[in-house]
């Protein structure tokens, strides 16, 4: 964006675009455990997700972008959560919240998935037992920096890909 000393400002529809996306996710908590609890306190008026645009906690996965799974997911609740991530529109991001979600937890057991990322792709991890809010806000903060990379790279890799194509129908 550049400021023009006017009262307004010249851009491009891409940059607005990547501004949005990265300023709206719309999570979706999976909580099963204790962990869900430290997200409601991320939510709460003390800690105030709202402040970077994340207020609109969704409870269905097809209005939402971003699925927090806080907690122990069992093997019987595996293929629920690959359903659930499988109904959310793209682009969609996941966040594993917990030792639990991101590990199995502290004690290896015979019905619990061994880490989140054996089922669904994880962009962010928050260790911890239960992790901070503090520690979740900062995750989320990453996932921000990581999506406005992800599109920058994927745009660059489109004009790249459209330089490339029209070279070789020159030739």
């Amino acid at each position: 964006m550049q400021f023009t000393g006017e009262s307004w400002i010249t851009t491009t529809l891409e940059a607005v675009s990547d501004w949005a996306q990265k300023h709206s996710f719309w999570p979706l908590p999976f909580g099963t455990a204790c962990c869900a609890i430290e997200f409601m306190s991320v939510v709460s008026s003390h800690y105030d997700l709202a402040r970077f645009g994340y207020e609109v906690v969704r409870f269905s996965p097809r209005q939402s972008d971003l699925m927090i799974v806080a907690g122990t997911i069992t093997d019987k609740m595996a293929p629920v959560l690959r359903k659930i991530y499988d109904q959310m529109p793209e682009p969609k991001w996941v966040v594993s919240m917990g030792a639990c979600a991101c590990s199995g937890g502290f004690y290896r057991a015979y019905h619990v998935v061994q880490g989140i990322d054996e089922i669904i792709p994880v962009d962010v991890y928050v260790p911890g037992c239960p992790p901070t809010p503090e520690g979740l806000m900062y995750g989320i903060l990453q996932l921000k920096e990581k999506v406005a990379r992800d599109r920058r790279a994927r745009r660059k890799g489109e004009k790249a890909r459209v330089r490339s194509d029209r070279d070789a129908a020159i030739a």
